[in-house]
């Protein structure tokens, strides 16, 4: 989600409430005997705000799972999410007299609230650079879902290119061929058996298995340069008339590449919602309990 335009009312609003919080806060904590407290009428107000604004952003997750409920659209419960999830923390911070709590489960709950709010905050950046960044560094975008089974077809392919010249066929490649709807022509190109085996056990030892897993631990060609070095070295080696097949092996080396980079980039644009997400449904529950003692008590 961007931070553009459309979040200026939400921004302007979230400035105001803020603004008139802070101008009821002055004077209330220091007119009211031993300092603002959630146990007083002004502190129980903020805090049934900020508790209201914290169920709110909650109901996202809900609004998410059921999308086809007429509840507003989910862009609005995005801006809504984050810029009053954001204002509720000062508003308990009103509610608490800028304290913490004497007791344990107010204290995590401030701590774990914390944590909420600072990983919402960087998910927001995350979410409002990555997406450019990854238009600028993943030209060829896919879907992400859909990368595995890309991943495989640049196997298939790459099998096919290596068998057209060398004549080994994997068994991948093979039963390519014989699913053909037209067959496949295998053009043996004529060459030492040196020089056959060199691009064989290039293809076997260090490109294939670079294409076929997910990422490149392991694989000297997952780095650019060193790729670039090793296919420049296999042109040294192999007749000219086979240098367009390894230009094409080099490309489907460079897509398999962006592909794991777009993977990386997905991972950290998503994975602050493993700690954002359980800590706020944990802070919710919390904040239900501590209403309740509260209010008994």
């Amino acid at each position: 989600m961007r931070i553009d335009q459309t979040h200026r009312p939400w921004i302007s609003g979230c400035i105001i409430g803020l603004a008139v919080a802070t101008a009821v806060y002055i004077p209330y904590n220091h007119l009211t005997m031993g300092g603002a407290r959630g146990g007083t009428v002004i502190g129980i107000i903020y805090g049934v705000v900020g508790f209201a604004f914290m169920i709110f952003a909650g109901l996202l997750s809900l609004r998410k799972k059921f999308p086809v409920w007429r509840m507003g659209r989910t862009s609005t419960w995005m801006r809504g999410h984050l810029w009053l999830g954001l204002i509720s923390y000062p508003i308990i911070l009103f509610h608490a007299g800028f304290s913490f709590g004497k007791g344990t489960l107010t204290w995590w709950m401030m701590a774990i609230f914390t944590l909420v709010i600072v990983s919402g905050v960087v998910g927001a950046i995350l979410q409002h650079y990555m997406p450019r960044m990854m238009t600028r560094e993943v030209p060829y975008e896919t879907i992400y879902a859909e990368i595995p089974r890309i991943r495989g077809q640049l196997v298939d392919e790459a099998d096919m290119k290596v068998a057209e010249v060398t004549g080994v066929m994997s068994e991948s490649a093979m039963a390519q061929a014989s699913g053909g709807t037209g067959g496949v022509v295998v053009t043996v190109v004529q060459m030492e058996d040196e020089v056959r085996e060199e691009l064989t056990r290039f293809y076997d030892s260090e490109l294939r298995p670079y294409i076929e897993k997910e990422g490149g631990k392991g694989c000297a060609i997952a780095m650019r340069q060193t790729s670039i070095g090793m296919f420049a070295n296999l042109r040294t080696l192999l007749p000219d008339v086979i240098h367009p097949v390894v230009a094409d092996l080099e490309s489907i080396c460079e897509e398999k590449r962006e592909l794991d980079h777009q993977i990386r980039m997905h991972r950290i644009l998503h994975g602050w919602l493993f700690i954002h997400v359980p800590l706020s449904l944990a802070l919710l529950l919390m904040g239900v309990v501590h209403a309740v003692i509260a209010l008994r008590y």
